[in-house]
């Protein structure tokens, strides 16, 4: 998940903000919005998995219940990213929280607060929901991504992910 290309640049090395046509609204995404979310997710991270994203959409758009959330920036018409989550309750014995699995957002509209007004509205999303914290996980060399959500104050949870090969 890239929040931005570097290529986005002014003079001097600073980003500049990249901003869509038209303001972008956070709303629950539609069985329409799924081949939008495919081609940005392709174009960012090189692979089309749509029987995944559609899978996704079933679980957490159609299907979703009051803890699952799937949630789109659109501008008139055009998505302009996506954030997915839950809330998940108490595995590894955490109390119920809200768990961010993937956010994105189109590369020429990064850096006009679009990932900031997605992860606001899943925030509020699991506030009525009733959880007070929220987490996510992320490879530790997506220091683009990393570097987002600490810009949102998030910052190292009390656990320790663990892995071994199958």
């Amino acid at each position: 998940m890239r929040l931005f290309d570097a290529d986005q640049t002014s003079r001097g090395g600073r980003r500049k903000a990249a901003r869509p046509a038209a303001p972008a609204q956070v709303r629950p995404a539609e069985s329409g919005d799924v081949g939008q979310v495919i081609a940005l997710d392709a174009a960012v991270t090189g692979l089309a998995k749509a029987g995944y994203w559609s899978e996704v959409f079933q679980r957490y758009g159609a299907r979703g219940a009051h803890q699952r959330f799937f949630l789109v920036a659109d501008a008139a018409g055009a998505i302009q990213g996506f954030v997915v989550g839950e809330v998940r309750d108490w595995e590894f014995g955490s109390p119920p929280c809200g768990w961010v699995f993937g956010i994105n957002v189109r590369p020429d509209a990064r850096l006009g607060g679009i990932g900031t007004q997605l992860l606001e509205a899943i925030c509020d999303a699991f506030r009525r929901a009733g959880v007070t914290k929220v987490r996510t996980l992320l490879a530790r060399e997506n220091t683009l991504v990393l570097s987002f959500f600490r810009s949102q104050g998030m910052m190292a949870a009390p656990f320790i992910p663990l892995e071994m090969d199958l």
